[in-house]
């Protein structure tokens, strides 16, 4: 019996244009993906319809297609399967894991400075330096929540972090990108420095950390390749995983690009897009040297035991 493939897939937001940094991070992963005879996926991460629009999603196609990136079947659309992802909400609510905070983001901010400017002791964060849900609706009694919801107070549904953790103990994952000193290797998962993180919203019954590994379940992702920023955040995902019985992937964080002033491109910041490179002149290959890669290999020299499927 031959054995299944590798899958490996590319997941954008269609909420700006595509900048060096995602050029980097597809040509990478496409190429590992090829080399290892595997099907290469599409994912279209659009959860947030407020900003995602298919005029972006074009754009990122026409931006793969002149890169040389194609792909193995049509891609996945998140906004097409909330269905997939309230179903993993409702099983995390059935095992008592999950529960409504009605805080937001400012009130999670004054309650942090509060507690800095009284204790003189910083209050924690999370890996990417925001404030930890202070949880002081976690204990609320069933009656008071439905009070709450009742009464239309916005709220979203959040993880139970320490009690999962304490549920499951310690879980692991491999990382084959990162060297050893910088986290590589068979890395032990930390989801507390998380603390209570947001898995659905009131409008929206996922959120990023929910919908990426039911997405990974379900198009059988075997490898996950991506920025060394999301690294962390696979502690995280690694705990869903194991609460929801989802199948492990191997993962490879790679380096980022960086802009002049040392800071990870972004699209919000209007870091130059694709788009204007190509616009101004530069072709693939171009865009290849800019991001430190060599040039493409001659097409069919690459490995490849699947065919596309379209």
């Amino acid at each position: 019996m031959q054995p299944a493939p590798a899958v490996f897939r590319f997941a954008p937001s269609p909420n700006g244009e595509l900048h060096l940094g995602h050029a980097y991070s597809v040509l990478v992963n496409h190429r590992m993906a090829r080399e290892a005879g595997g099907e290469f996926l599409l994912r279209i991460e659009d959860i947030d319809q407020a900003r995602c629009t298919r005029e972006y999603e074009r754009q990122i196609e026409d931006d793969l297609t002149f890169l040389g990136v194609d792909w193995d079947v049509a891609p996945r659309r998140q906004s097409e399967h909330f269905a997939d992802y309230a179903a993993a909400l409702e099983a995390l609510a059935d095992a008592e894991l999950i529960y409504p905070g009605f805080m937001s983001r400012g009130e999670i901010r004054a309650f942090a400075q509060r507690y800095e400017d009284d204790e003189g002791t910083r209050w924690p964060r999370d890996p990417d330096g925001a404030p930890l849900y202070p949880a002081l609706d976690r204990d609320l009694s069933s009656r008071q929540r439905e009070r709450k919801m009742r009464d239309g107070e916005r709220f979203a549904w959040r993880l139970d972090t320490a009690k999962a953790v304490a549920m499951l103990g310690t879980l692991t994952f491999a990382e084959t990108g990162l060297a050893p000193e910088a986290g590589g290797g068979e890395v032990v998962a930390k989801p507390l420095e998380w603390g209570d993180v947001v898995l659905g919203r009131m409008e929206t019954p996922t959120s990023y950390h929910l919908s990426v590994v039911v997405d990974d379940a379900v198009q059988g992702v075997t490898h996950v390749v991506r920025g060394r920023d999301l690294f962390p955040a696979t502690s995280i995902h690694r705990l869903l995983q194991a609460l929801l019985g989802l199948p492990v992937p191997r993962y490879h964080h790679h380096e980022l690009i960086l802009g002049p002033d040392g800071r990870k491109l972004s699209k919000s910041a209007g870091d130059t897009a694709i788009r204007a490179l190509r616009e101004a002149g530069l072709g693939a290959e171009d865009i290849r040297r800019m991001v430190g890669l060599p040039a493409a290999p001659p097409a069919g020299s690459l490995s490849r035991e699947s065919s596309a499927r379209g």
